[in-house]
């Protein structure tokens, strides 16, 4: 099976990114892609995508990583209607019932004895 993936290069602190068709079971830094569809840099933001090719693989069965999958739909390549897409993941807290949020709230008792109310001080 074939996935569009990005493939990392660039220097150390500066990454760019080659957004490759490579055998699923590779792994992305073997160097053995089917082709090479495009380049982003993630710095600029800068992106050049081969729309045509990428629409060829992905009507063959090519499945796109979610990163890939986000540029791909936000410059207009229509995704497969079988592409899936992943669930935002919401991180919960471990123990929200700890948190002092969470903790009932406490009325200041102690203030409301030490302030005399208007009859007391009228007496």
């Amino acid at each position: 099976m074939l996935a569009i993936r990005m493939q990392r290069n660039g220097r150390s602190h500066y990454p760019t990114y080659r957004i490759v068709v490579q055998e699923s079971q590779r792994h992305p830094l073997s160097g053995r892609v089917v082709a090479e569809v495009g380049n982003y840099n993630p710095a600029t933001k800068a992106l050049t995508l081969d729309k045509e090719t990428v629409e060829k693989y992905l009507k063959n069965g090519a499945q796109p990583s979610s990163r890939v999958a986000f540029i791909l739909k936000k410059n207009g390549v229509k995704l497969p209607k079988w592409y899936k897409e992943t669930a935002e993941k919401k991180a919960a807290p471990k123990h929200a019932d700890k948190l002092r949020k969470n903790q009932p709230k406490e009325a200041p008792a102690e203030a409301a004895e030490e302030v005399p109310s208007e009859e007391e001080k009228a007496e």
